[in-house]
This record gives C-alpha cells, sequence and structure tokens, in this order.
C-alpha cells in the first residue's frame, strides 16, 4: 500500500523539494498551499492557519488517498525587521503562520496516525530558532516555539508510535 504525505507550504521552493523527494521514495504526496501545487497528486489552496480549512482537507485527503502516515510542515512567511518596528499583527501573524499552522496540521492528521499507532510528522524551522538574527526578533520567536511544540507533543505522543521531529 502506498504512503501518504501530507506537505505544508508545498508550491514554495522548500516544498517543491520536499514533495518531489517524497515523490522519488513512491509516496503519494498532497499539499496545502496559499497556491495549489502543480507536483502534488492533490493540491489545495488553504489557509493553515483555519483549523476549519485544514481539517476540510486532510478529510478529502484522506477519503481519496488514506490516512496521513507522513505530515512536514514547511509553510512559513519571513520578514526582517528591526524589533523596534515589529507591530501586534505582525508579531502574532508569524505566530499564526509558523505555530498555528503547525498545531491545526497536527490535530488534522493526528488522530488518524493515534489510531494506526504509527506516523512522523516533520516541522521544518531554523537556525534562528536558536541562534537568532539581526532584524528577526519575530521570525526567531516563531521558529523558536516550532521547537518547544516539537518536543513537547514527541514526548506526547512517543507511546503510540508516532515520531515528531523538527
Amino acid at each position: 500500500m502506498t504512503r501518504v504525505a501530507l506537505v505544508t507550504g508545498s508550491a514554495g521552493g522548500m516544498g517543491q523539494a520536499i514533495t518531489r523527494r517524497l515523490t522519488s521514495l513512491g509516496m503519494s504526496v498532497a499539499g496545502l498551499d496559499r497556491a495549489e501545487s502543480p507536483l502534488c497528486e492533490l493540491s489545495y489552496a488553504v489557509d493553515v492557519t483555519s483549523a476549519d480549512e485544514v481539517a476540510r482537507a486532510v478529510n478529502d485527503i484522506e477519503a481519496k488517498l488514506g490516512a496521513v502516515d507522513v505530515l512536514v510542515t514547511t509553510a512559513g512567511h519571513y520578514e526582517s525587521t528591526p524589533l523596534t518596528d515589529v507591530t501586534d499583527e505582525a508579531a502574532h501573524r508569524m505566530l499564526r503562520v509558523h505555530v498555528g499552522g503547525l498545531l491545526a496540521c497536527a490535530q488534522a492528521v493526528l488522530p488518524g496516525m493515534l489510531s494506526r499507532g504509527s506516523g512522523s510528522i516533520i516541522a521544518i524551522t531554523s537556525e534562528l530558532a536558536v541562534g537568532g538574527g539581526d532584524r528577526d526578533s519575530h521570525y526567531a520567536m516563531a521558529k523558536g516555539a516550532i521547537i518547544g511544540v516539537v518536543r513537547s507533543l514527541a514526548a506526547e505522543v512517543a507511546a503510540s508510535g508516532i515520531r515528531v521531529n523538527a
């Protein structure tokens, strides 16, 4: 049986590279992004910050391809801004896309993974999460939060046979 992968940010450069690699391994790949990706077997124009949109897409993917075995979250947003110029809205948007997107997608695929006792969740983060960078405070904040979510979720589901890594 063909394994199913879900890649967020699938229309971007990193998402496309990951999609190509997973496809080369014989996986069926579905993608979520603001724009559809021609590389994916199934592609959805979805706002990953909307748990409802993500859940609808995952339900459709699982009906058409089967249960999601692998989730790779690459969807993101980047802007280099001095901290003194970062607005509340910009900081919240950064968190919604990076962390909220991971949470929405993980919540959508985890029930199936838990019932099967297997699955992999891979969240792409950045060296800036731990090393920081000039004018990157709010981006580093979001990427660092991903690491915290990943470590906590990994501890939560490890006994169920699900791997979670960043």
